[in-house]
């Protein structure tokens, strides 16, 4: 399961700038993988060329979508949550949180890279490789402590730096929120993901729950909080992941920058 697509909220980005900048399409290939290629062709005739009128016209199959998901989320996905919360020490949770952050990086570096941010990528993989050597696989953030702060990028938000509008916005049965843009440029995120990389299938499956697990119950509280005072759980969750994953020309209004060090 792929945590960026959850319909779980995050917490909210602040002083976020409306965005739609029209880029240009693009049909320049990426590697020699003529099935990226072919990716991008459709994401940029999909969503790259206009801005839809309204977000979410597929709402009325999208709500249904979330229903489904809230139930398997409220029967099983929480619970185990909770579970896991309960069992497992904290120490403990905060190394699996690091560890999966870091096997981020490399991919990370890779998106920054082609957006044109160099200095950045460059700064991601240092990140990477001070906390997989000096933070024991991972499992400790020295890094961030010595000014390298952490960033997630992916092939979606590449596309949406290029230009690529984000399309109709789609609740993904289980992966939650995403975008016509972010599920086309899925197959190439599972290219740069590390644990697709791992011959055995149980090792994969057993980084996919423990990710899965960890990364719900970071978000146990905000999901109460947001169950008991949001009027249209729905429409805030899409609202939040549209000002999230649509950034455009905007995007440094909607993330801090994160300097390898601090600024004078």
């Amino acid at each position: 399961m792929n945590p960026r697509n959850s319909n779980l909220p995050i917490q909210a980005t602040a002083s976020v700038n409306h965005r739609m900048h029209r880029g240009s399409c693009f049909s320049e290939r990426l590697g020699s993988l003529p099935t990226v290629a072919c990716l991008l062709a459709v994401a940029a005739v999909s969503a790259g060329c206009s801005t839809a009128p309204g977000p979410d016209p597929l709402e009325a199959a999208n709500r249904k979508v979330f229903a489904f998901n809230e139930g398997v989320d409220k029967v099983v996905l929480k619970p185990a949550a909770k579970a896991y919360q309960a069992v497992v020490p904290t120490v403990a949770q905060t190394g699996i949180t690091n560890f999966f952050s870091n096997l981020q990086q490399p991919w990370t570096s890779v998106n920054l890279l082609v957006q044109g941010e160099p200095k950045a990528s460059l700064g991601a993989l240092a990140r990477f490789g001070t906390n997989t050597t000096v933070g024991v696989l991972g499992l400790m953030d020295p890094a961030s402590g010595w000014g390298m702060r952490g960033r997630s990028e992916d092939f979606g938000l590449t596309l949406d730096t290029w230009g690529v509008g984000s399309g109709s916005y789609l609740v993904l049965p289980l992966f939650g929120a995403s975008n016509l843009r972010d599920a086309l440029a899925s197959p190439v995120d599972s290219l740069g993901s590390a644990s697709s990389h791992i011959a055995s299938a149980s090792a994969r499956n057993t980084l996919t729950v423990t990710h899965l697990l960890s990364k719900r119950s970071q978000h146990l509280g905000a999901g109460e909080l947001v169950d008991q005072m949001a009027l249209d759980k729905y429409a805030m969750v899409r609202d939040m992941h549209l000002k999230r994953r649509n950034r455009g020309r905007g995007a440094e209004e909607l993330r801090p920058q994160q300097p390898l060090q601090d600024q004078p």
